[in-house]
Parts: structure tokens; C-alpha cells; sequence
């Protein structure tokens, strides 16, 4: 905890006094929620803050969106099944390189949101494929 900085006077408002506290704090990642805690001095006037790193939380933290990203990858490798297209083809429809559906897959690289919003639209919709052909 901040310690060292309980009773000194807040440097964003300049009127509240610091305390040491830790809060819950939620992050959403690609519409997935992460809860932490994060520790740190508070001010009881303005709710600014001086948080204390915790190298565990970073950790969970990139974990969480590593899984994420898993899933994504699974849920496109799902999709493009579906639609009985090669990657190569998958590809070419998403308007990346030859490879890019291999990389999106095997986690290689992270496809853009209009990758991802093209094969969920195209998953509920197949018959526009022939669209897009």
C-alpha cells in the first residue's frame, strides 16, 4: 500500500486528504468482464487515486486476455468451418493476406473487429457469402 502518502493533501484537487484503501475495479475486454482489486491512496474529496502496482493482478490481468483471445480465435476457426471455407479463402473474404486466417487461428496475430463482425454476421446469415464471392 501507499503508506507514505496517507495524510498528505490530494495533488489532483488540492483540498482532499489521501488514505490508503483498495477498491474493485472492472475492465471489459472485447465485451468479457474482468473484476480486480486495486490498492492504492484515495481521496476522500475527489476519488482520484495513487495506485500501487501489483505485478500478481498485471499478470492475471494479460491472462484473462489471453483467454479471450483464445476464444475469439476458436469462435472464427468455429465460423469459418461452418461456412466450408479454406483459410485461404477466409482470407481473401476478410481482405487479409493469404495466411491471415492461419495467424488469426493459431494466435499468431489478433484480427480486427471488422473481421470478427463480418464472420458473426456471415455466421448467422451464410446465404450472403454468395455476396461477397
Amino acid at each position: 500500500m501507499n503508506n507514505n502518502l496517507t495524510g498528505q493533501r490530494c495533488p489532483s484537487c488540492a483540498v482532499g486528504i489521501l488514505h490508503d484503501d483498495s477498491k474493485i475495479v472492472t475492465q471489459e475486454y472485447k465485451g468479457h468482464t474482468y473484476q480486480s482489486q486495486m490498492h492504492g491512496a484515495f481521496c476522500d474529496q475527489c476519488d482520484e487515486a495513487i495506485v500501487s502496482f501489483d505485478a500478481a493482478e498485471e499478470v492475471a490481468w494479460l491472462a484473462f486476455r489471453d483467454q479471450v483471445d483464445r476464444q475469439e480465435a476458436s469462435q472464427l476457426e468455429g465460423i469459418r468451418k461452418r461456412l466450408k471455407l479454406t483459410q485461404a479463402q477466409a482470407a481473401q473474404l476478410a481482405g487479409g493476406g493469404k495466411n491471415a486466417f492461419s495467424r488469426y487461428e493459431n494466435g499468431q496475430a489478433k484480427p480486427v473487429a471488422a473481421v470478427i463482425n463480418l464472420f458473426k454476421l456471415l455466421d448467422k446469415h451464410p446465404e450472403l457469402i454468395k455476396e461477397l464471392i
